[in-house]
């Protein structure tokens, strides 16, 4: 089994408690978004399961281990942190070389890494002039360098291009599809809901959610339909008549309010109203998100309404 297992985590600094009692577990075969607003305490519980620091109590294992007494440990766990934390003198290849020799990898894993990363061409530029983007890339090699079952990334489509988002998204589900254990911490909220099948989101140090994403998403929706029709003032009064609430927009649809796209199909063939378009409203991950997470932002910005009352 090549599980995170996150067990009542808690870690402090002086009177700060950054992971205040934390417990979910990251599973193989699917993607783990793992989101939070800044603050929340992602970074620090990535730094905490990769034993980059000590937990004031509580555990994080990855494969029912420490991450300190996996040996050669990027043969089994690939990580992501900081895009700058490569020394700039080195070239590309070096550094992966670097890695590869210290973990006792095949060599010829650091040249299907840099092919696979889009490095291939650059490999024997230092570092430091490659752009946020290039780092970006080359960490994510770095981090599939052992062909690990296990991967955490943080923020890994910062820089990146728009083909370097595709790619890094087609990335992590194939990861997933070959049942590795994939945990992504990010702040795009519409790139997430492209790629993770399952969400786990922080509040200062608290765990708000570890949830299917679409049930996550159906949770914190209010059932709409969307409907637009050639014989808006028929499906209007047939609406009414049977009690939904309903509302006309600019652009000629209509919004019913607490009713199903099924129901409401069925309700315009009976009547033989003609049906142009029609589908079920849900909320965005960014709205159901930022619903859960209103009391739980340490950072947020007046409105130009509070500034100005102020």
């Amino acid at each position: 089994m090549t599980s995170i297992d996150i067990s009542n985590l808690t870690k402090e600094y002086g009177t700060t408690r950054a992971v205040d009692r934390l417990t979910f577990t990251v599973e193989p075969g699917r993607v783990t978004g793992f989101l939070g607003p800044n603050g929340a305490g992602k970074s620090t519980t990535m730094r905490l399961a990769l034993g980059l620091d000590r937990p004031t109590s509580g555990s994080a294992t990855i494969g029912g281990r420490p991450y300190a007494t996996i040996e050669e440990p990027l043969r089994h766990v690939g990580a992501l942190l900081d895009a700058q934390a490569a020394h700039g003198s080195r070239t590309a290849r070096n550094h992966l070389s670097a890695l590869a020799v210290s973990n006792r990898i095949p060599a010829r894993r650091v040249d299907e890494v840099l092919e696979e990363t889009g490095l291939a061409s650059v490999a024997g530029r230092r570092i430091k002039t490659f752009s946020l983007g290039m780092r970006q890339r080359l960490g994510i090699a770095a981090a599939l360098l052992g062909d690990p079952q296990v991967v955490l990334l943080d923020e890994p489509s910062n820089g990146l291009d728009p083909e370097g988002i595709i790619w890094i998204r087609e990335l992590l589900r194939r990861l997933a599809r070959d049942g590795r254990t994939v945990l992504v911490s990010s702040h795009l909220m519409n790139e997430t809901a492209s790629f993770a099948d399952h969400i786990v989101v922080l509040g200062r140090g608290r765990l708000l959610a570890d949830t299917p994403m679409q049930d996550f998403l159906d949770a914190h929706s209010h059932a709409r339909v969307r409907v637009r029709t050639t014989d808006p003032a028929r499906l209007r009064a047939v609406l009414v008549r049977k009690g939904y609430e309903v509302a006309q927009s600019d652009d000629g649809r209509w919004t019913v309010d607490g009713a199903q796209a099924a129901e409401i199909g069925a309700l315009a063939a009976t009547e033989g109203i003609p049906i142009m378009e029609l589908a079920d409203e849900q909320a965005s991950l960014e709205q159901a998100y930022l619903t859960l997470t209103a009391d739980d932002t340490e950072f947020t910005a007046a409105s130009p309404t509070t500034a100005q009352e102020a």
